[in-house]
């Protein structure tokens, strides 16, 4: 069959919308699809953080989704009677990598944003009201058997298809594709509500858990009056009697009268802990909920499928590009499972905390925390509970201890005395930065001597010594210091980037620079040759 598209992304969700938006980036010749003709306009996901916020700013559409989203708010675990027993605060500024560390938003707007920058990719398209009834898998190609809104079908053959589809994925179910059970299973209900200017005002300012016995639940500050609840469902409830007018008015009249608010959505839903054991098969790669499904308590779930996108559409580009072997995709699994176990294993163990019923159990937590919280020396920073990358595309040694860390992202002015914020001047690419008075004529050297028909997307970066003017080509004056303390805090005389901002490795000296080069061209097993920008 021959090959219509590169890629062939199954659900314009915010996964799949994202996935689309790089693959756009990238140049990927790429058809979007989806069963829905339009966005579904009640709120779902709920919380993104700075990792998300810099790939929607990579994509192009930062600033236009500022009215739509808000930092999160400082979060307390709370137990009956309103002792603190945590608190899970944001890290302060400078932001390390350019944008709060985490996000409350609205759905539906961002969803419309991510969508409405599809237009700017004259690679991709979109189709809605298009359901995917079947994937074939001939050598090289998928075939995709398509139906449209007027049950017109055909076959589309594609390079690759990112199964997009959600928690019950009919791809995944049609292999019979076995998940992995964190234990983790528990019933809850999301109400969402408008609430009037007076009653925003007297509502709590920050986020809670309460970790109460009789019914734990959940309080969140959304983006202007949007305010969410979550209640966990009793053993002698139902989901569809709890999700009743009367019974909604009910548990929100500890806080509200019926006037005071107006519901927009009440869902019930089994908060799982889920995780696909195999996330490719052979042409086909599974992202978001259709590989795994996290309980919110942590506000990752969205997070961990737009990792998946930005972690794999770069690798696919790179592939059909002749940069990379076809072996670089087999790192997505390797990188990204891991990865996402940690944080759902996290998230967990949050969720356990607030869950607990039985009243001797939970006062033996009270106990617990309610001691470290008093030998803390403060709130835990959120960001700290979100592991690096441990496997993978990855320098094999790496000295300084940044391999498989998130790159930071300050703000800076380059030789022209423009200013913003780096990845607006690097782009999303691999990056090679050097530190203030490191030599990287050698590592240029290095690199224009690979011999090779292609070119490697490679920006380079020289920190200016502080109070000094960046130089041309490649220098740049931070604002507030960050990557400065980053790069001595680590050792770093040098730090190779990828294209998702994850430190390939760093290096003490310049010797240890040429063999991080050296040994990125190895793994890669492409054709490579630099294309140095800025």
């Amino acid at each position: 069959m021959n090959i219509d598209v590169d890629v062939l992304i199954v659900g314009m969700g915010p996964v799949g919308a994202v996935a689309a938006n790089l693959a756009g980036k990238w140049g990927l010749k790429t058809l979007a699809v989806d069963k829905m003709l339009e966005i579904y306009d009640k709120p779902r996901a709920f919380g993104l953080d700075q990792e998300v916020m810099r790939v929607f700013d990579n994509i192009g559409i930062g600033e236009r989704i500022a009215a739509h989203v808000m930092p999160y708010r400082t979060s307390e675990y709370q137990t009956t009677g309103g002792a603190v027993l945590k608190r899970i605060a944001p890290a302060g500024t400078p932001y390390p990598l350019g944008w709060a560390p985490n996000y409350v938003f609205s759905q539906p707007a961002v969803e419309g944003a991510l969508r409405a920058n599809l237009a700017s990719f004259p690679e991709v398209s979109v189709e809605l009201g298009t359901e995917v009834l079947s994937v074939e898998q001939n050598g090289d190609v998928a075939s995709v058997l398509l139906r449209d809104r007027d049950g017109r079908e055909r076959r589309v053959g594609a390079r690759h298809v990112l199964a997009c589809d959600g928690g019950t994925s009919p791809l995944r179910t049609s292999l019979g594709l076995q998940m992995e059970d964190l234990e983790f299973d528990e019933p809850w209900m999301v109400v969402d509500v408008m609430v009037t200017p007076e009653v925003a005002a007297r509502l709590p300012a920050v986020n809670i858990q309460f970790c109460e016995t009789a019914r734990p639940c959940t309080y969140i500050v959304g983006p202007g009056l949007h305010r969410r609840w979550e209640f966990m469902i009793n053993d002698d409830e139902t989901p569809g009697a709890i999700q009743q007018p009367e019974a909604i008015r009910q548990l929100l009249s500890r806080w509200m009268a019926p006037g005071e608010y107006e519901l927009w959505r009440a869902s019930a839903y089994r908060f799982h802990a889920l995780i696909l054991k195999k996330w490719r098969e052979d042409n086909l790669f599974f992202l978001g909920d259709a590989a795994h499904m996290t309980p919110p308590f942590m506000a990752q779930g969205m997070c961990q499928g737009i990792r998946d996108a930005a972690n794999l559409v770069w690798k696919l580009a790179m592939v059909r590009q002749g940069l990379a072997a076809p072996a670089l995709l087999d790192t997505y699994q390797q990188e990204r499972l891991p990865h996402v176990r940690q944080t759902t294993l996290v998230t967990r163990e949050l969720g356990r905390v607030i869950c607990e019923r039985d009243p001797a159990r939970a006062a033996e937590r009270d106990a617990r925390m309610l001691a470290e919280m008093a030998a803390a020396s403060g709130p835990t920073v959120r960001q700290s509970l979100i592991p690096g990358l441990g496997a993978g595309l990855l320098a094999a040694q790496d000295a300084t201890g940044a391999r498989g860390l998130l790159f930071p992202q300050p703000r800076v002015d380059d030789s022209e005395g423009r200013s913003g914020l780096l990845d607006r001047f690097t782009g999303a690419r691999f990056v090679l930065v050097a530190a203030a008075g490191a030599s990287v004529t050698p590592l240029l050297e290095e690199i224009r001597s690979w011999d090779s028909l292609d070119a490697l997307p490679l920006a380079v970066v020289t920190l200016s010594d502080s109070g000094q003017p960046p130089l041309p080509p490649y220098g740049v004056r931070e604002h507030d210091g960050v990557l400065r303390q980053w790069m001595t805090a680590h050792g770093c005389q040098y730090a190779l980037v990828r294209p998702d901002h994850y430190v390939y490795g760093g290096a003490a000296g310049l010797r240890e620079g040429l063999d991080l080069l050296k040994s990125l061209r190895l793994a890669l097993g492409g054709n490579l040759i630099a294309a140095l920008t800025f």
